[in-house]
C-alpha cells in the first residue's frame, strides 16, 4: 500500500510493517518450497532476514494453478534516510523485490510544497 516512510528522527524502527506475499504457481509446482526474504539497505547490508516455507496443496481437477499466501509483520530497523528493500527468493531464486524509501518528517515540511 506505500512505498516510503517519514519518521521524526533516525536510527530509527518502523514498527509493525506489514508484507503480504501471493506465490503463484503451476500445479506441477505441488509441495513445499523454501521461501526467503530479507531487508537490505541502499548498500546491499541485510539489516533483518528469515527463511521459512510455502506449501502448494492439490487443487481441484481442471485447476492449473497453485497459490499460497502469506502476511508477514516486521519491525523494520532504518539507520538513516534513503533507499531500502525486501528481497524475495523462492527455492534459491531471486523472484522480486519490494522497495522503501525512508525520509525524516522535517525534511518534508522545510521542501516547497510541504506542510
Amino acid at each position: 500500500m506505500f512505498q516510503h516512510v517519514w519518521v521524526q528522527q533516525f536510527p530509527t524502527v518502523h514498527p509493525r510493517t506489514h508484507l503480504v506475499l501471493r506465490v503463484r504457481g503451476r500445479r506441477t509446482e505441488i509441495g513445499v518450497h523454501t521461501l526467503q526474504i530479507r531487508f537490505l539497505d541502499e548498500a546491499g547490508t541485510v539489516l533483518l532476514g528469515g527463511e521459512g516455507t510455502v506449501q502448494f496443496g492439490e487443487p481441484p481437477a481442471g485447476v492449473v494453478d497453485v497459490e499460497a499466501g502469506a502476511v508477514l509483520v516486521f519491525d523494520v530497523p532504518l539507520a538513516q534516510p534513503g533507499r531500502y528493500h525486501f528481497e524475495i527468493t523462492l527455492d534459491g531464486t531471486s523472484v522480486t523485490e519490494v522497495p522503501l524509501t525512508a525520509s525524516r518528517a522535517e525534511d518534508f515540511r522545510d521542501s516547497p510544497g510541504g506542510a
